[in-house]
C-alpha cells in the first residue's frame, strides 16, 4: 500500500471519512435524550467511552459511539471484554477504531449490528 497522509494520522482524531467527530457531555446527553448526570453513569458503567480531550481536557464521547439517539447497544460488553483484556479507556478507543480485517474498524461491525460476536471473540483474544 502506498503511504499517503490518511495512513499517518491519529485514528482518534480521523476515520475514513474524514475528521472524527466528538462530542461533550451536554451534547452527548441531547443526542440521547437524557441528563449529563445520566451520561457520567453511562461512562461509568461503560455503556459509553469517552476521554478528556482539546486543551481544556473536556470529557468528550465519539459521536460513532451513540446510533438512533442511543448508545450502541452492543457497545457496554465489548468495552468491559477489553476493559478485563487490561485496555485503558484510549487503547480501547484505539483499537475500536483501528481497522484489523474487519469490512472497516471494530466500531463499524457494531454499528452494523450483525458483528458483536467476531468483535467480542476478537477483543477476548487480545488478553491471552
Amino acid at each position: 500500500m502506498s503511504d499517503t497522509p490518511h495512513e499517518n494520522r491519529d485514528v482518534l482524531d480521523f476515520g475514513p471519512d474524514g475528521e472524527r467527530v466528538w462530542l461533550n457531555l451536554p451534547d452527548v446527553a441531547e443526542q440521547i435524550g437524557t441528563d449529563v448526570g445520566k451520561v457520567r453513569r453511562m461512562l461509568q458503567e461503560r455503556v459509553l467511552l469517552g476521554l478528556r480531550r482539546t486543551d481544556r481536557k473536556i470529557m468528550s464521547v465519539p459521536a460513532e459511539l451513540l446510533k438512533d439517539g442511543a448508545p450502541l447497544p452492543d457497545l457496554q460488553g465489548t468495552l468491559v471484554v477489553l476493559a478485563d483484556s487490561g485496555y485503558s479507556d484510549e487503547e480501547a478507543l484505539r483499537w475500536l477504531f483501528t481497522d484489523d480485517d474487519y469490512p472497516g474498524a471494530p466500531v463499524d461491525a457494531l454499528r452494523s449490528g450483525i458483528g458483536k460476536t467476531e468483535v467480542r471473540r476478537r477483543a477476548q483474544a487480545l488478553g491471552f
